[in-house]
């Protein structure tokens, strides 16, 4: 066991990739309007999404190519897909992180306003740090921030169940799918829960980075299973501390950093606050660094496809356009955390029909490697269909409200 623990790589990438915006902020949310009803779509999500997301570090063994070249066997037509369903999301993903990350900066330092600037101090730090560390340097990183988030996490949500019973009254919102404000929050929920689709392209890359060892299994699951357990704990927090009572979630950056905090310290008491506000930082950070580090991986493994081995180092390229369009929409957006958060995890959900389908149809063609068994094939079809039917739900929700 010991020795599987030491290999942990890039399941500890998927995690610190994972937990942060749908984990602090949409599981949080879903807990403070809802209760603890939404417990059943992180549970349904986690497990009709599991079969793409392993595909991405099974396909890495297997093959010793990302899932990028995986979408290549299909057709250039898959590539140019891929890249078009990238940069839809993106600029909105990174920048939706970023500003969530900013609050708990601003909260740490006594500071409420210059929200861009610091946004763009934190991607400059990132980008420096990859540049300079690399890959090992993010995955020891990783295992740090892991272990805090789960201890404190944890505590806090067992520490949760000893507060004072909140006497619910009769108007406490309840859960109507048909109701379009609930069920567009419920598409941001699932978007992000655990992660987008693209994930899986993104752990098969780190994967890639890694010597291949017999412990990759065990190496996915426990970043998988991890991030389900410590989605129920943040819900049930939310619904703890807040379901029942007059309080809003805010959608100002450091107003939101203040109120998290606040969750935690109501249940550990005033002397944790330090403690949860650096691990909700580290949590954030993680996130914001892993997919700055993905998504131009991503991009140069596209352009590659494309363009061949000439187009082979644009990794630094796609560094600073991610950098510089993030960087647009913050300059813009920066005070609107709940805008930026909201329109990039539906647009992480509707475009991950899509990629679950391409998935499905690498796993198809290439019967061989026998990337699924007979049972995570029902659950990704069972997957597709549901995807796509909340997908269509949205859109003629939003067409016709």
């Amino acid at each position: 066991m010991l020795t599987k623990l030491k290999s942990l790589g890039p399941g500890l990438l998927y995690a610190g990739a994972a937990i942060g915006v749908s984990h602090l902020v949409q599981s949080t949310k879903a807990g403070a309007h809802y209760g603890y009803i939404l417990i059943a779509a992180i549970v349904l999500a986690h497990l009709f999404k599991y079969p793409f997301f392993v595909l991405g570090p099974r396909y890495a063994e297997a093959t010793g190519q990302s899932l990028v070249s995986g979408f290549g066997k299909l057709g250039k037509w898959a590539i140019w897909l891929l890249l078009l369903l990238t940069l839809s999301t993106m600029f909105s993903v990174q920048a939706a992180i970023t500003v969530v990350t900013t609050g708990l900066v601003q909260k740490a330092i006594g500071l409420t306003s210059h929200t861009a600037f610091i946004s763009l101090t934190i991607l400059i730090v990132c980008f420096l740090i990859l540049r300079v560390g690399k890959f090992s340097a993010l995955e020891n990183l990783m295992k740090v921030i892991m272990i805090v988030l789960a201890v404190t996490t944890v505590f806090a949500f067992c520490l949760s169940f000893t507060l004072p019973c909140i006497l619910q009254a009769p108007s406490t919102k309840v859960f109507d799918i048909s109701s379009s404000s609930d069920l567009k929050f419920l598409l941001a929920f699932v978007g992000w829960m655990p992660a987008p689709l693209d994930l899986a392209i993104w752990h098969s890359i780190w994967a890639l980075s890694n010597t291949p060892t017999k412990h990759s299994e065990f190496d996915f699951r426990v970043g998988f299973y991890g991030t389900a357990i410590l989605g129920i704990c943040f819900l049930t927090l939310g619904a703890n501390t807040m379901y029942g009572t007059d309080i809003q979630i805010a959608t100002a950056p450091s107003k939101f950093a203040s109120q998290l905090v606040d969750i935690f310290t109501t249940s550990m008491g005033d002397w944790s606050s330090y403690i949860i506000l650096i691990a909700a930082f580290t949590t954030m950070f993680s996130t914001t660094l892993t997919c700055f580090d993905a998504m131009p991986k991503v991009m140069n493994h596209i352009t590659t496809e494309l363009g061949g081995d000439s187009y082979k180092n644009t990794h630094t390229f796609w560094q600073v356009i991610l950098l510089t369009g993030t960087a647009i929409i913050l300059s813009f957006y920066s005070t609107s955390m709940g805008l930026l958060v909201q329109f990039a995890t539906i647009a992480s959900f509707l475009t991950a029909p899509l990629l679950a389908w391409m998935s499905y149809r690498i796993v198809t063609q290439q019967p061989e490697l026998s990337l699924w068994n007979r049972t995570e094939k029902v659950l990704s079809i069972i997957g597709i269909v549901l995807l796509s039917s909340l997908s269509i739900l949205f859109v003629s929700t939003f067409l016709y409200h």
